[in-house]
C-alpha cells in the first residue's frame, strides 16, 4: 500500500474562477476507477464560473460557509458537513459567502474512453447573479 506523494497546490485557473481559489488534488483514479477528488479553498467571495460534469458532482463541505445555485434555481447556502449532489449535465456554481473562507471537497468521475470532458465550461458568474439581484 504505496502511500502517495502530495502534489503541489495549485492556482485555480481565472479560466473557471473569479477570486482566489486553490486546489489540492488528492485522488486521480487509474482504470478501472475514474474517481477524481480535489480539495477546493474558496477566499471570501470566490467562486466557479458555470459549470456541468459529465458523470455528476458530489461537494462534502469541510469548513467555511459557502453558497450554491443550479441554473434556474435558488442560491443555497451551505456550511461544514454539508453534501451537495448535482446530476450529471446540470449547470451549476459554487464558492464561499461573501464574508467566509470555504474549503469543500470535490468528488467527480472521468468519462470512460475519453468519450467527452469530465466538465464544460461557461461563463463566469457575474457580481449581480452573485448577489442575486
Amino acid at each position: 500500500m504505496p502511500i502517495q506523494p502530495k502534489q503541489p497546490t495549485a492556482k485555480g485557473p481565472a479560466e473557471w474562477f473569479t477570486g482566489d481559489v486553490w486546489i489540492d488534488g488528492i485522488a486521480r483514479g487509474e482504470e478501472p476507477s475514474r474517481v477524481r477528488v480535489s480539495a477546493v479553498r474558496f477566499t471570501p467571495s470566490a467562486r466557479t464560473a458555470w459549470h456541468s460534469h459529465a458523470v455528476g458532482q458530489t461537494l462534502y463541505v469541510t469548513e467555511g460557509k459557502g453558497l450554491v445555485q443550479p441554473r434556474g434555481g435558488a442560491i443555497e447556502e451551505i456550511r461544514a458537513g454539508d453534501v451537495v449532489y448535482t446530476a450529471p449535465d446540470e449547470w451549476h456554481w459554487h464558492g464561499a459567502a461573501p464574508d467566509h473562507f470555504m474549503t469543500h471537497l470535490s468528488i467527480t468521475e472521468a468519462v470512460g474512453d475519453n468519450e467527452r470532458p469530465e466538465a464544460n465550461w461557461g461563463d463566469h458568474v457575474t457580481d449581480d447573479e452573485y448577489h442575486n439581484r
